[in-house]
Formats: structure tokens, sequence, C-alpha cells
């Protein structure tokens, strides 16, 4: 039987990687590592088909070292054991742990001392954030290295790979680049669906409107990537904010048609933290409740769970109180960090527990002294957000005349 063509082109060594430069271009971390024939314990985090698996293997490769290869979906605590065994017979071993999240915080800590001891020089791989997903304690133990969302020319360097080792093949430019797009960032996409329009055509004639014949849906992902599609997105979010509900309508149909929810879903999302708010702030656990059951039922019966929530979006009392505040934080603190106050540090002796005190208030400094008088939230007046600013007034008044 034929060998998968993503099997073929399993990268061999850090040179047939496609993309990721920032991490294996020329005098970048893990080919100075091969340089220097020197590898320490790292984690790689990205989304799916962006060549975690495959950099890893290379980096093995150039090494020329022993590895062992762990999946957390796959294998077993058994499995684990014999690894560990393993590397207290080598006093060093090298460990490929992929999927790593999805073991549990007591599961993660086995490889703690292993890593500690430096018996396991380990390569950690994880689609999601490390910083939530992995233990503190192993986390400071390894860098963390972000690989980049492949782009259309990388998919694209990826694919002329690809013709190499495909005999007698006919490929237009078209039909690569529709192939790229379709792709969205993920190469074995990519490499999954050339080799089946390879096969498809008994002369490997590959054309645009073969792509679109064995992918019938493409025309409505094709702008996904495009300043259309987004345009589409922002035109449904300038409506809602707008508060006309026949235009958010309008956009919310044309983005329907072409038949990704998710996005639309993860834009409303935003929409109800940025926009709406603390003006009605359970707008947000309302478009979480759409989320969930508009991915479980899908198109076409999605659309009427979509319509009903931007409608009552299009139709809320809106606010950017809690956005402004934020963002005027983080601009502060990019010109000064300023730390935090002494009144209220761990092992201060001079904080006051407001609880102990007439209306759960008591007047002391929590900002730092530089900047302690400084204004983040600036309430709005209606809404919801009218009884955060009676609460909001009533301590302001407060500092000004404690009782």
């Amino acid at each position: 039987m034929q060998e998968l063509l993503s099997n073929l082109l399993k990268p061999k060594t850090l040179n047939d990687i496609v993309g990721q430069k920032h991490l294996v271009g020329d005098n970048k971390i893990l080919n100075n590592m091969v340089k220097n024939n020197k590898l320490f314990s790292f984690i790689l985090t990205g989304k799916s088909g962006s060549g975690k698996n495959s950099i890893a293997n290379a980096l093995v490769n150039d090494l020329n070292q022993n590895y062992r290869y762990f999946n957390a979906v796959i294998h077993s605590k058994k499995d684990l054991d014999i690894i560990f065994e393993e590397a207290k017979l080598y006093k060093n071993l090298i460990l490929i742990a992929d999927e790593f999240h999805r073991l549990n915080k007591a599961k993660q800590d086995l490889f703690l001392p292993y890593i500690e001891n430096n018996l396991i020089t380990i390569i950690i791989l994880t689609s999601q954030n490390p910083y939530f997903s992995i233990n503190p304690a192993i986390r400071s133990r390894c860098q963390i290295f972000k690989l980049e969302e492949l782009n259309e020319n990388d998919i694209l360097d990826g694919i002329n790979k690809a013709i190499s080792h495909l005999e007698n093949i006919s490929i237009t430019e078209e039909a690569k680049k529709m192939i790229s797009k379709l792709s969205n960032g993920d190469l074995r996409f990519a490499y999954n669906l050339l080799e089946v329009a390879y096969y498809y055509d008994e002369k490997h004639n590959i054309t645009e409107n073969l792509i679109k014949e064995i992918n019938p849906e493409s025309n409505k992902f094709l702008d996904k990537n495009e300043d259309s599609y987004y345009d589409l997105l922002s035109a449904l979010q300038k409506s809602i904010r707008g508060s006309d509900v026949d235009a958010s309508i309008y956009y919310l149909a044309l983005l329907i048609e072409r038949g990704d929810i998710e996005s639309i879903l993860r834009r409303l999302i935003v929409i109800a933290y940025e926009d709406i708010s603390l003006a009605n702030p359970t707008m947000g656990i309302k478009v979480m409740a759409a989320y969930q059951n508009a991915i479980t039922v899908g198109l076409p019966e999605a659309r009427i769970i979509l319509s009903q929530i931007v409608i009552e979006m299009a139709l809320s009392v809106k606010s950017n109180s809690s956005y402004k505040a934020i963002d005027e934080a983080l601009n502060l603190i990019k010109l000064k960090d300023y730390g935090v106050n002494p009144n209220i540090k761990i092992h201060t002796t001079t904080y006051k527990y407001p609880h102990d005190y007439k209306n759960n208030f008591v007047n002391q400094e929590y900002l730092p002294t530089e900047i302690k008088n400084k204004k983040f939230y600036i309430p709005k007046t209606y809404g919801f957000e009218k009884n955060i600013k009676s609460y909001y007034d009533f301590i302001n008044e407060l500092k000004k005349n404690p009782k």
C-alpha cells in the first residue's frame, strides 16, 4: 500500500521544517542546540498542524540521540513507568511528551523528580496555553517556545515540496493557492487535500475546479483569510454596538452563508464583554449558552440560536467602561511598573481587614503611592451599571468622609 504523503514528508532534520524560522532558522535557538550538541528541557506550544511533533523529532534526529516518545492520549501509566526505569538506567533520556496538557496535575507531577535530577530531558508538546495547562513546577524548569501559525506562503512552500514526491503531477498555481487557503495554517490538511486531489484525477491534473469538486464547501470558506471576511465580522460588531438590529441580522446572514459559525460565536463573546459589558453583565453567560447550543446542533438549526442572541445583543443597553479601564491600566504600566503598595504585600503588618469595619470598608491605600489618585474605571449611568455606580459613589463618599 502506498505510504501517505504526510508520512513521506515528515521532516528528518530541522532544515526540512516548513515555517517557524524564529526557532529553526540560522543562528536561532533550536539550530544552535544542534550546533552546540546541547539540549535542555523545553515546551513547544502551538495549534494543531503547526509542526510541534515535526520539530521535536527532527531535533533529536539532528542530535543523533536516543529518545522515547510518550503520548498522553494513547499511552498508559505502565508505559510511563518503563520510560522512568530506562531513564534511571541511561542516567539521562530524552523524552518527547505529546498532548501533555491532557495529563491531570497529579500525573504531571510524576515527571518532576526525573526532570529535576536530570534523568530526563523533556520536550513537551501542547496545543494549550502552558501557563494554564502545565504545572508551575515543571514549567519553571522548561523554556517555552511558541510556534507561529503557518501562513499561506509557508503552506505553499510545503505544497511545492510535496509535489516532488508525486509522479506525473500537473497542478495549477490557482489550485495551490486554493489548497493553501483552505488549510487555514494546517500543513497536514494541505498534504491530505493535495493527495486526495492527486488520486482523484486519473491523469493527476489538479485544478481549482477539481479542488472545488472534492471540497464543495470551499467557496464558503475561501474568504475566511481575506479582508472581506473580517470586514463582515467587523460590520456585525459595529452594527450590534450601534444597536441596529436589522443590520446585525443582515451581516449575521452573510456570515452564516460562509458556514463558519465558530468565528461568529467567538466575535459575539468579544462583543458581550467589549460593547455590552457591565450595562448587562449576564450577556456573557447568555452568549456562552448560545455558543454551546449552536455548536451542539450545528447548521442549519444553529442559525436560529444565532439570530436570537444577536437580536438580544443589538437591543441591549451598552457600556465600554471595563474595556476602557483595562486599556488605561495597560497603557500606564507600559510606561512604568509601580509594583505593589507595601500596605497590601503578603508580609505586611499594616493591612486592615475591611470585613472588620462598618459597611465592610476601611479607608486605606491599595494603589502604589505614586498613582494613588489614578482613576481607571469611569462608570456609566445606565443599565445594570447604574447599580455599580451607586456603590462606587458610596465608597468614594466614605473615602472623603470616613465614619
